[in-house]
């Protein structure tokens, strides 16, 4: 099983619940292709063919360009994926849990490389920003779609 960098300066994690069906949430989630249509943090994202371990995909946020691997892919439960983008190496968990007619989603990221060892905080700060409005993007287009 994939981790995140437990060593990496910048790490965070977080979680949402969510009042849709799983499906919905894991279609939303995982169609990167749409991303840019839902989340507005999201420039563009190319999935560069089928959402699989060792699929690449590239995306554009907050002025990076980046690509990123799929390590791991369990559909519905659990997508891991990580890369380079301008010397920061992000490894990135997502996990899903249904719990009735709610679904739990929880994310931890690490970053790590010299932009992140020059300034931890800064960057940490940044990354638990962006997480939690992927999150809070996420639960409202779930929630608005049901």
């Amino acid at each position: 099983m994939v981790t995140i960098d437990e060593t990496a300066p910048a790490i965070a994690r977080l979680s949402t619940v969510i009042n849709a069906p799983l499906a919905t949430v894991w279609h939303l989630h995982a169609d990167i292709a749409a991303w840019a249509t839902w989340n507005e943090d999201i420039d563009q994202a190319v999935l560069n063919g089928p959402l699989a371990p060792g699929a690449s995909f590239t995306w554009q946020t907050h002025g990076l360009d980046i690509t990123s691997t799929v390590h791991e892919l369990v559909p519905g439960e659990r997508i891991v994926w990580g890369g380079p983008a301008d010397g920061i190496t992000g490894i990135h968990v997502w996990t899903f849990e249904q719990t009735g007619d709610q679904v739990t989603v929880h994310t931890e990221e690490s970053w790590s490389g010299a932009p992140v060892d020059a300034a931890p905080e800064e960057l940490g700060r940044a990354l638990y920003q962006s997480l939690r409005n992927w999150l809070a993007t996420l639960k409202s287009q779930a929630e608005q779609a049901v």
